[in-house]
C-alpha cells in the first residue's frame, strides 16, 4: 500500500516522498487513517518502526485543515528526553516544508536556559514539542497557554510515566481542554500506560505492530566472552580489526562513559563520551559529529538508547550489560533501522553471564 492511498494532503505527499518514505510502516499504514478521522489512538510499535511520521502527518494534516486564526498552540507533544523533543521538532519541521503555510514548530526542554525558549515562543507556536517539566515552567512564566491544544501526542508514553513524569503529566493535562484529540504510542503497554490510556481515551482505535520477519530490524546479535578487565582492549582491537567507522557503545555509568572513552582514545581511536552531565550544545555537538562520522565510537549511558537516530549506524556494543530486556532491546534498535542492517555485540563475563541469561530467555 502507498502513501497515496491513506488520505493525505498533495503537500504532505511531496514532503513523505522527499523525506525517502517509498511506503508506510506497519504502524503509519495503522495508526494514520484513524488520526485523519479524529479518532484518539493507542499505538505499539518497536523501535525504529516509523512511528514520529504515524503522528507527524496526521498533526500536520490537522493543522492545515483547520481555519486560519490568531498563532496558538494547537497541537503539543509530549517526550521524556531532550534529544528525542529535538529529533521529533526536526522530523516535524522537514514534513512540513512544502505547507503553504508552515506552521510554527517549538521545541523546549530543560538542562538549558529557559530565557531563549521564552523569547522564541513569543508570538506563539501552533506546535509544541516538549518534555513535561520545561513545559510546565513556561506555563508558570506565562510564556505558552495551552487552552487551544486540540491534539496531544504522548511520544513514548512508557517512558514518561517510567522515568516519574506522572504528576507533571497529570498537571499538563489538567490544563489542557477536555475536548482534544489525543495519540499516545508507547514501545510497552505497562499497567500505568494502559491506565492512563483508558482515564483520558475515548473509544480508542488501538493499533500493535507485533514482531514478525518483516517487521523486525535485520540485526546480528553476538555475545563474546571476556574477562570484565580487558573489554577496552577488546573493543579497541574490534573497531581497528574490522575497521568500524562507527560503533555506539553503551556503558553502566557516566563516569565509566568518560573512563572507557579517554582509554580508547589513549589507544587511538577517536572516542569521546555522552552523557547526561553534558551541556545540551555539547550533547548536539557529539550526535551531529557522529553522525558526520567525526568520531569512531561514542561511548553513553541508557541516555542514548531511546530517541538517538543516527542514519545507518552499523555497530552498537553493550560494553556493560542493560539492566533489563526492554533496555537491552532499545539499546540494540539504535542500529538496524529503517531497513538498514546492523551488528549489536554484547560483552559477558563470568560475573554478568547470569544476567545476560535472563535478558536472552
Amino acid at each position: 500500500m502507498s502513501f497515496e492511498s491513506l488520505g493525505l494532503s498533495p503537500e504532505l505527499l511531496r514532503a513523505s516522498a522527499a523525506a525517502g518514505f517509498a511506503s508506510p510502516t506497519p504502524i503509519q499504514l495503522g495508526a494514520i487513517p484513524p488520526a485523519l478521522r479524529g479518532a484518539d489512538l493507542l499505538g505499539r510499535a518497536q523501535t525504529g518502526s516509523g512511528k514520529t511520521a504515524a503522528y507527524a502527518l496526521p498533526l500536520l494534516q490537522h493543522l492545515q485543515d483547520s481555519k486560519p486564526g490568531p498563532r496558538r498552540t494547537r497541537a503539543l507533544v509530549l517526550v521524556p528526553t531532550r534529544e528525542l523533543a529535538a529529533q521529533v521538532g526536526e522530523v516535524i519541521r522537514s514534513l512540513a516544508q512544502h505547507l503553504p503555510q508552515r506552521p510554527k514548530v517549538n521545541v523546549v526542554f530543560g538542562g538549558v536556559s529557559i530565557n531563549p525558549q521564552m523569547m522564541s515562543l513569543r508570538g506563539g507556536a501552533e506546535v509544541v514539542v516538549a518534555t513535561p517539566g520545561r513545559l510546565l515552567d513556561l506555563v508558570d512564566h506565562n510564556a505558552l497557554k495551552l487552552g487551544a491544544v486540540s491534539l496531544l501526542v504522548l511520544d513514548e508514553a512508557d517512558r514518561l510515566l517510567d522515568l516519574g513524569f506522572a504528576d507533571e503529566l497529570n498537571r499538563v493535562l489538567a490544563l489542557l481542554p477536555g475536548q482534544r484529540q489525543n495519540l499516545f504510542f508507547s514501545a510497552t503497554f505497562p499497567a500505568a500506560v494502559q491506565g492512563l490510556a483508558s482515564a483520558l481515551l475515548r473509544e480508542p482505535v488501538r493499533v500493535e505492530v507485533d514482531d514478525t520477519p518483516d517487521t523486525l530490524p535485520a540485526i546480528v546479535q553476538r555475545v563474546i566472552e571476556v574477562d570484565a578487565g580487558k573489554r577496552t582492549q577488546l573493543l579497541r582491537h574490534l573497531v581497528k580489526a574490522n575497521g568500524w567507522q562507527r560503533a555506539l557503545v553503551f556503558v553502566a555509568t557516566k563516569y565509566a562513559a568518560s573512563t572507557v572513552a579517554e582509554k580508547l582514545y589513549k589507544a587511538g581511536v577517536y572516542a569521546t563520551p555522552f552523557h547526561g552531565d553534558l551541556s545540551q550544545g555539547a550533547r548536539q555537538q557529539v550526535l551531529q559529529e557522529f553522525r558526520d562520522e567525526r568520531w569512531e565510537v561514542v561511548v553513553t549511558t541508557d541516555l542514548a538508547a531511546r530517541g538517538i537516530d543516527i542514519a545507518q549506524l552499523p555497530v552498537v556494543v553493550n560494553y556493560d550489560l542493560p539492566r533489563s530486556p526492554a533496555d537491552y532491546v532499545h539499546r540494540i534498535g539504535r542500529t538496524g533501522r529503517a531497513g538498514e542492517t546492523g551488528l549489536a555485540i554484547s560483552f559477558v563475563s563470568a560475573g554478568t553471564a547470569a544476567h545476560f541469561a535472563l535478558i536472552e530467555k
